[in-house]
């Protein structure tokens, strides 16, 4: 059965018992550093990088903390395009998405991702949950991940990748990494809250094996 958009922007013109999408997501955030992308990576599966939906960044009204850029706030972000993303993945098995690139804040490209006949794919950031609730609606969300390690692990592998890929300059990065330790708690608590399953990358690939031989059978 072929699937297309409705007028309304829904995945299907049925009830949500009745929809069948022909893919489903895994939605996969935690905080920056956590290992959302090691684990994404590792699985072999088509992996939609939600960080690839920020705003360039002059787009008007963007917000700013601390004199420069909050791009911790979702309004930095587009959620209505990583959103179409899934759905076309979902519906029709492959969609175009853009290329940004942090160093620079903006959009350097695009590219097509394909699920070749994958019936599981992941999509992962950290902000997801700002998906979690539209993809239920939908009927695509296969299931909601949070991945976490220890608080120190994570302020460490932040600020070592930020700083190898030059992502900002070294004082803004290092402020950032403090500022999310000290928060750390309170966000998990938060995702955990919006539907999101509090897992450690170990676990969070026992969940995938088991999900994919569901899909087998």
């Amino acid at each position: 059965m072929t699937t297309n958009l409705t007028d309304d922007g829904a995945l299907f013109d049925l009830p949500p018992h009745e929809r069948k999408p022909h893919a489903r997501v895994i939605l996969v955030t935690g905080p920056s550093g956590s290992g959302k992308t090691r684990f994404t990576n590792r699985t072999g599966l088509p992996v939609v990088s939600l960080d690839d939906f920020y705003f360039d960044d002059d787009h008007p009204g963007l917000p700013r903390k601390h004199g420069i850029i909050d791009w911790d706030s979702p309004e930095c972000w587009d959620q209505e395009g990583a959103f179409q993303a899934l759905l076309g993945l979902s519906s029709k098995g492959e969609t175009v998405v853009p290329v940004y690139d942090i160093p620079t804040n903006s959009r350097i490209g695009k590219r097509t991702i394909d699920l070749e006949g994958s019936r599981i794919f992941l999509a992962e950031g950290i902000f997801a949950a700002e998906l979690v609730d539209l993809c239920k609606k939908e009927g695509i969300l296969a299931d909601a991940l949070c991945i976490s390690r220890p608080r120190l692990q994570t302020f460490w592998f932040r600020l070592m990748r930020d700083l190898d890929e030059a992502r900002k300059p070294p004082i803004p990065l290092i402020r950032r990494g403090i500022s999310h330790l000290i928060h750390e708690p309170e966000v998990y608590r938060s995702l955990v809250a919006r539907g999101f399953r509090r897992v450690s990358i170990v676990e969070a690939h026992e969940t995938l094996t088991q999900l994919l031989a569901k899909q087998r059978n």
